[in-house]
């Protein structure tokens, strides 16, 4: 049975190991819109590769938004990685988890459009940011996005539930 009920939690190892590998195809994309980061005219702009691959790394964030208990990374991990390590100590709550996949989302697909509409420097600045954040998740357990989840609750922004 998958771990994404809200009332068991996820498995605090699972967002982190996410992380990892978005961190990884952050830093290829990155790299790779460097190159064409000067790209004129709207058909150089759709061939660059850096703006291919953030343009799937922005739909892997939003399947991670819309359909968290499918999304790759997540199956990735209950299948093959869950079953080979010790058992879960830690549960969480995925909402923090989901609403940063929300900021990754925004941050790479203001990027991607950024770079469409001819904004030089746009594409690789956007998927800078997200890399430093996927990477602090990896490296350090710092959910950029969860922080901003939890100072937005606080707040009382978001997060709440309504009475019935």
């Amino acid at each position: 049975m998958p771990e994404t009920g809200e009332s068991r939690g996820i498995d605090v190892r699972a967002p982190r190991f996410a992380a990892g590998i978005t961190a990884a195809l952050l830093a290829v994309a990155f790299l790779l819109a460097l190159v064409n980061a000067d790209a004129v005219g709207t058909p150089a702009r759709f061939a660059d590769s850096g703006f291919l691959l953030t343009a799937v790394i922005s739909l892997l964030f939003l399947w991670g938004v819309v359909s968290p208990a499918t999304a790759p990374w997540g199956v990735v991990f209950r299948r093959l990685v869950a079953p080979r390590i010790s058992p879960v100590r830690e549960r969480e709550d995925p909402r923090p988890p989901r609403f940063a996949q929300g900021v990754g989302l925004l941050v790479t697909g203001a990027g991607v459009l950024l770079h469409l509409a001819g904004v030089p420097w746009a594409l690789p600045i956007a998927v800078a940011m997200a890399f430093v954040a996927a990477f602090l998740n990896a490296a350090f357990g710092l959910c950029l996005g969860c922080q901003l989840y939890l100072l937005l609750q606080r707040g009382g922004v978001i997060g709440h539930r309504r009475a019935a």
